[in-house]
């Protein structure tokens, strides 16, 4: 640490209570609670039920947890609950089995193929927004969820899922995701144990999903036909010493792919809608900027870098509602965090959300501003501050295939529509599974080729 940089700080969240930790805080008003703890420390101590935690709330020490993986490894509550949906995949899988996992999943993210993806992904927005009308009331939570599910299943499975697959698919997630945060918050890990009906909605989600992947697997195997698409990929290829993945690793990275590709990608796009919808005169702008680049044609994947308000406005709404609001690792042994002694086997939690709502390192953090991303708007945020993909070794592999896609759907829905926000409807963010609002409902109006509402 620098000379003349200020100590970092250590403290304890009140509140605790016997036996249960914070985890009704957490359970409760999670964001609201995580965004008070930076008040108590830049270390700050809080109980996990009955096991203590440590919450990270400088970017300095985000960074430090994040760029360290061998001794903070993926690991502690939220990585163990999220590993009985996702496996031991690329994004929950221990820092020694990293890197042959990344060797053989990154291929299929790889710049060159993000082109042909586009191709499909412009199909598959321009499907769902040809079924909306002017002056509709559309929930576009929905709609997001449409598209994302829609762009997976084709740059996933070549070979068609059927919409009534894909529905089912999009099902078993949201209840996965569901019980994922009530299970992570529980004081007593055994209650998941329990046959409850809610335990039972979960049991029977995963069972149904993991037999959809492994007979898309199977039918893939017994063709032995390679379609281009990220289940070939996965299927075909090797590492360094000529190994393959398993059934069981595949099925772990596809659904991976799928909570990654279809929930959060979603979450961006409906926050994103949100955001632009209250506020018109961004809106206009960006439609603007829309019809420069494009001239009333779909926007390409050459057209990406030239939509650069378009890039900005998407990475606010990820500054202020990134989907992975939330994530653990533990200590792989002893180790000095701010000055404080974390034994081997602590959970160390960091929040994308928490940091990226401080005052310190973003003015009035809670208005919406794409143009505090300007290269001449002052420095860029220190590292750490802005994680909502995460950081180091493990970031995620997909993040530029999310960004595409969200671009052309942006781009297209501005192209095209503008939004209006119905007066009196709240929208609050849902902490169950990615950061994002049940519902959001528009109205829409179509806009007439020179950029007007017909």
């Amino acid at each position: 640490m620098h000379a003349d940089r200020p100590a970092l700080r250590t403290g304890v969240a009140p509140g605790a209570l016997p036996g249960i930790g914070h985890a009704w805080q957490l359970r409760t008003r999670p964001l609201e609670f995580l965004a008070s703890l930076p008040a108590y420390g830049d270390l700050v101590e809080i109980g996990f039920g009955p096991r203590r935690a440590y919450v990270v709330c400088h970017p300095e020490l985000v960074h430090h947890i994040l760029s360290d993986g061998r001794t903070f490894d993926k690991g502690g509550p939220f990585m163990d609950k999220l590993q009985q949906i996702m496996g031991d995949s690329i994004g929950t899988c221990a820092h020694a089995p990293h890197r042959r996992r990344r060797q053989l999943v990154q291929p299929a993210f790889h710049p060159h193929r993000l082109r042909d993806y586009s191709h499909l992904m412009n199909r598959q927005i321009a499907a769902v927004l040809e079924t909306w009308r002017d002056g509709q009331v559309i929930d576009a939570a929905a709609e997001m969820d449409e598209i994302t599910a829609r762009v997976a299943a084709c740059t996933m499975f070549a070979a068609d899922l059927g919409p009534a697959t894909i529905a089912e698919v999009r099902h078993c997630l949201s209840v996965l995701l569901d019980g994922l945060f009530k299970r992570m918050t529980a004081p007593l890990p055994l209650l998941e144990k329990l046959p409850t009906p809610a335990n039972r909605r979960f049991d029977a989600a995963l069972t149904r999903l993991n037999a959809i992947v492994h007979q898309m697997v199977a039918a893939y195997r017994r063709s032995g036909n390679d379609h281009g698409d990220v289940l070939s990929m996965l299927l075909t290829a090797r590492d360094e010493s000529g190994g393959s993945l398993s059934d069981s690793e595949i099925r772990d990275e596809v659904v991976t792919l799928f909570l990654a590709g279809m929930e959060t990608t979603a979450s961006v796009l409906i926050w994103t809608l949100h955001l632009i919808g209250q506020h018109p005169e961004i809106e206009e702008r960006l439609q603007a900027e829309v019809g420069t680049v494009t001239d009333g044609r779909t926007a390409g994947f050459d057209d990406l870098p030239k939509l650069r308000l378009t890039g900005r406005i998407l990475a606010e709404a990820l500054r202020l509602y990134p989907p992975a609001w939330l994530s653990t690792r533990v200590a792989t042994q002893q180790a000095e965090v701010a000055g404080t002694v974390i034994p081997s086997g602590t959970a160390i939690v960091y929040s994308p959300y928490l940091i990226q709502r401080r005052a310190d390192i973003f003015p009035d953090p809670e208005i919406f501003d794409p143009e505090r991303w300007l290269p001449d708007c002052g420095p860029a945020p220190q590292r750490g501050a802005y994680v909502p993909f995460g950081g180091g070794a493990r970031k995620c592999p997909g993040d530029v295939f999310g960004l595409t896609e969200a671009t052309l759907a942006l781009a297209a829905i501005a192209g095209q529509w503008t939004l209006h926000p119905l007066p009196g409807v709240r929208v609050t963010p849902q902490t169950r599974g990615p950061l994002r609002p049940d519902r959001l409902l528009l109205r829409i109006q179509r806009r007439s080729r020179h950029g007007h509402g017909s």
